[in-house]
C-alpha cells in the first residue's frame, strides 16, 4: 500500500513539473563526413506548433541567435560560422519589435569542420532561443561530443563515436537532479560582492535553492492557461458582422428581403424556411471565403504576412482607401456586371440553388460596405497560426450578418419597428472611417519600426490619434459635415455620448505625449523607447540583482521576497513593468512590503567557474549569471518561461501560487497582499 500511494505522489509531482515546464522544441545531432579531411555537425530540431527557434546573426538586445560553442577540442576545427539550412522565415516580430528570422515545425543548423590529422575529439554546445506569442525560453544548449580518428582512406563517420549519453535527444530542460549537496553549494558565490562585511547567513544557501514545486502545487498553482482565442475570434467577427449590419449597403436590403421570401410563396412556413435557407447560405459564403484564405496562403504563410513591413505599408494605404470611400470621396464596387451575371442566374433558377445566388449577390452588392471589415478581421486572425482561424472569424460575421433575415422572417411584426434608412447609417460609416484612417496608423508602425524610418515615434502617433479622435467628436457633434451628410440631421442622445466618448479619449490620450503609460492603448502605439521626450519614470527598482544577496538582506530585515524571473529581451516582462508596476498601489507594496530581487536569465556575465549539473539525466554545464538563475527558476520552481514572479519567504517558501504574464491589476494586488499576509503568520 506504502508502494502504491508512493507512486501516486510521484506521479503527481511529474505531472506538476510536466505542466510548468515547457518542452517545445527537440534537438537531434550528429557528424557527418564530407571527406578524409572534412565534417559537419549537424543539428536538427522539431518545434511545437506556435514556437519558433531563431536563426544567426540577430544583432545585440534581440531575441537569442544559435550560436555554436566550443569547450574542448584537439586534431579538430571549426571552419566559418554555424549556418542555418532550410526555409526561414524573415519578418518583423512584433513581441521583440524587431527584423528577425526564425524557423517553424523543424529547424536546422550546420558547422563545418576540418581534421587536422590523427585522433580528434571535440565537445561544445548548440545556444538557441525559442518563443511563441507571448513568452520566450531562457538561452538552452544543446551539447555535443564526438571523438574519433581520421586515416587516409577512411572516412571520418567510420570511426567516429559519439558519445552515449550526447545520444539521446535535446530537449529544452525539464525540472532538475543536482549530482549532491556540493555542486548545489558550487552556485552560491563564495564571497559576497555587494552584502555588508558582518553579514552572517542563518539559513543555508543549499536550502534556499531547495525545490518548492509541491508548496506551489498546495498553494493551488495552476499549470495552464485555458486557449481562449478561438472565442475571442468568433466575437471579434460576430461584432463586426453586427456594424456592417448598420451600413447603407446592407440595412435596407432586409425588409426587401423578407418581404420577398414571405410574399413569393403562399405558404408561409415555406417563406420562412426559405429565409432560413437564405441566412444558412450567407454563413456558408463568408466561411468558405475564410478556409480559402487560409488554404491559398497557408496559416504560416499569413502570420508572416501580417508581420511583414510592406504587406503593413500596403494594408495601411488599403485603410486609409477605404476610409477615404466612408468620408464619401469615392464608391469602392465590384464590377456591375458580377452582380447582374449572378442576380440574372438567381431569377432563371429556382429551389436551394436559386436562394444561394440570392446570398451571393447580397455579399457582392454590400462589398464596399463589408470589405474594409472582413479585410480588418482577416489580417488580425491571421496572426494567431491557426488554420481554423479566418473560418471562424467569418463565421461570427456571417451568423452577425445573416440572423436578422432569419428573425425577421420568423417575426414579421418586427418589420414595423425596425428604424427606417436615413442620414444616421451615413453616420455609421463616416464614424468606421475615422476608425479605419486610426487603425491604419498601427500597421504604418510596423513597417516604420522595422526599416527605421522614425517616422512615427510614439508621441506623433500619439499626435494623430489625439487629432483623428478629436475630429470624431467634432463631426459626431455636427460640427463637421462631409459630402453625403444630411443638413437637417439633428444631433441624437446617442450621437451626443458616442461624441463625449470620442472627445474624452482625445483628451485622455494627451499625458501621453509627456510619456503617461496610456495602458488603453498600449497594444497599439509605438514602444516607449521611440518616445524621445518622456518626463514618466517607473518608481519599482529591484535591490538586488542576486538571489543569495537578497535573501539574506530580506532576511535581516525582515521582509518577504519577491523574485522577478525575467530577460533583456523580454518583451512581455517590459509591458508588466509599464501596465502593471506603475499602478500606485502595486509599486508601493513592492517596494515597502518586499525586498525585490530581479534575475535575468539572458545575463551574459561568465561565472567564476563553470559548474557541471545534472539535470534530467543529462549533465549540464552552466556558464553564465543567465544559466544559473535559468537553473534556479526549473530546479526550484519547475517553470522556463518569463516573466515569472513568486513571493518568498525567509527560508525560501513560497508565500502564494506564481503569477506569470496577465495585466489584470486587481489580481495582481491580491497576489502581494496574500503573500504578504501569508508572511505574517508565518512569523
Amino acid at each position: 500500500m506504502k508502494k502504491l500511494i508512493s507512486f501516486l505522489l510521484l506521479s503527481f509531482v511529474v505531472y506538476a513539473l510536466q505542466a510548468q515546464i515547457k518542452d517545445p522544441v527537440k534537438f537531434k545531432t550528429e557528424l557527418k563526413s564530407l571527406s578524409d579531411t572534412e565534417a559537419e555537425i549537424i543539428f536538427t530540431a522539431t518545434i511545437d506548433q506556435g514556437w519558433h527557434v531563431y536563426s544567426t546573426e540577430l544583432g545585440d538586445g534581440g531575441p537569442i541567435s544559435a550560436t555554436f560553442n566550443v569547450d574542448k577540442k584537439s586534431g579538430i576545427e571549426p571552419v566559418g560560422k554555424l549556418k542555418p539550412v532550410g526555409k526561414e522565415v524573415a519578418t518583423f516580430d512584433k513581441l521583440f519589435e524587431m527584423k528577425v528570422r526564425y524557423f517553424e515545425n523543424t529547424a536546422k543548423f550546420v558547422q563545418k569542420v576540418k581534421f587536422t590529422g590523427g585522433a580528434y575529439a571535440i565537445e561544445g554546445y548548440l545556444e538557441y532561443g525559442a518563443c511563441d506569442d507571448e513568452s520566450c525560453l531562457p538561452p538552452t544548449e544543446v551539447p555535443f561530443k564526438y571523438t574519433g580518428e581520421a586515416k587516409a582512406g577512411n572516412t571520418a563517420a567510420a570511426v567516429a563515436k559519439e558519445d552515449k549519453a550526447e545520444k539521446k535527444e535535446e530537449t529544452a530542460p525539464a525540472p532538475a537532479e543536482v549530482k549532491d549537496s556540493a555542486a548545489m553549494m558550487e552556485l552560491v558565490p563564495a564571497t559576497p560582492v555587494d552584502a555588508a562585511t558582518d553579514v552572517q547567513s542563518a539559513v543555508s544557501s543549499s536550502e534556499l535553492w531547495k525545490p518548492v514545486i509541491s508548496d506551489l502545487q498546495a498553494l493551488g498553482e495552476e499549470h495552464g492557461q485555458e486557449d481562449m482565442s478561438w472565442i475571442y475570434i468568433f466575437i471579434t467577427g460576430f461584432l463586426g458582422g453586427l456594424i456592417a449590419l448598420f451600413t447603407p449597403c446592407v440595412w435596407p436590403i432586409i425588409p426587401m428581403t423578407v418581404s420577398f421570401f414571405l410574399k413569393r410563396s403562399k405558404d408561409k412556413k415555406k417563406g420562412i424556411r426559405d429565409a432560413w435557407t437564405y441566412g444558412a447560405s450567407i454563413v456558408v459564403i463568408y466561411v468558405v471565403l475564410g478556409l480559402a484564405i487560409t488554404l491559398i496562403f497557408g496559416a504560416s504563410a499569413l502570420n508572416a504576412l501580417s508581420t511583414n513591413a510592406i504587406f503593413n505599408i500596403l494594408f495601411f494605404l488599403m485603410l486609409v482607401i477605404f476610409a477615404a470611400s466612408f468620408f464619401g470621396a469615392f464608391e469602392i464596387r465590384l464590377p456591375s456586371k458580377w452582380g447582374n451575371a449572378v442576380d440574372s442566374k438567381a431569377e432563371s433558377t429556382t429551389g436551394l440553388l436559386s436562394i444561394f445566388l440570392m446570398a451571393f449577390t447580397l455579399s457582392l452588392v454590400s462589398f464596399s460596405c463589408t470589405g474594409p471589415i472582413i479585410g480588418f478581421l482577416l489580417v488580425q486572425v491571421s496572426t494567431t497560426g491557426s488554420v481554423v482561424a479566418p473560418a471562424i472569424g467569418m463565421l461570427g460575421f456571417a451568423i452577425a450578418l445573416a440572423l436578422p433575415f432569419t428573425l425577421f422572417a420568423l417575426f414579421p411584426s418586427w418589420l414595423k419597428s425596425m428604424p427606417k434608412s436615413g442620414g444616421w447609417m451615413n453616420v455609421i460609416k463616416v464614424t468606421l472611417g475615422f476608425l479605419e484612417l486610426a487603425f491604419a496608423l498601427k500597421f504604418l508602425s510596423v513597417a516604420d519600426l522595422a526599416y527605421g524610418w522614425r517616422l512615427l515615434d510614439r508621441e506623433t502617433f500619439l499626435a494623430l490619434w489625439i487629432v483623428i479622435f478629436a475630429l470624431l467628436g467634432l463631426y459626431l457633434l455636427g460640427k463637421i459635415k462631409f459630402l453625403h451628410d444630411d443638413d437637417n440631421n439633428k444631433v441624437g442622445v446617442t450621437r451626443f455620448f458616442m461624441a463625449l466618448i470620442s472627445l474624452a479619449f482625445a483628451v485622455y490620450m494627451v499625458p501621453g505625449l509627456w510619456g503617461a503609460p496610456l495602458k488603453a492603448v498600449s497594444a497599439f502605439a509605438p514602444p516607449m523607447q521611440t518616445q524621445d521626450f518622456n518626463l514618466y519614470k517607473n518608481d519599482v527598482h529591484a535591490k538586488f540583482d542576486d538571489y543569495d544577496l537578497g535573501m539574506e538582506y530580506a532576511r535581516l530585515n525582515g521582509k518577504p521576497v519577491m523574485l522577478d524571473f525575467t530577460g533583456y529581451g523580454c518583451v512581455n516582462c517590459r509591458k508588466m513593468e509599464a501596465a502593471v508596476w506603475t499602478d500606485p498601489k502595486v509599486s508601493d507594496l513592492i517596494n515597502n512590503d518586499y525586498v525585490l530581487i530581479t534575475l535575468y536569465v539572458d545575463n551574459k556575465t561568465p561565472l567564476t567557474e563553470n559548474v557541471k549539473i545534472v539535470e534530467n539525466g543529462t549533465e549540464r554545464t552552466l556558464r553564465t549569471v543567465g544559466d544559473k538563475w535559468s537553473y534556479l527558476q526549473r530546479v526550484k520552481f519547475g517553470a522556463n518561461a518569463q516573466p515569472f514572479y513568486v513571493l518568498l519567504d525567509n527560508q525560501g517558501k513560497p508565500l502564494n501560487k506564481s503569477y506569470a504574464y496577465n495585466e489584470d491589476i486587481p489580481k495582481y494586488i491580491e497576489f502581494l497582499q496574500t503573500g504578504l499576509e501569508n508572511y505574517k503568520k508565518g512569523k
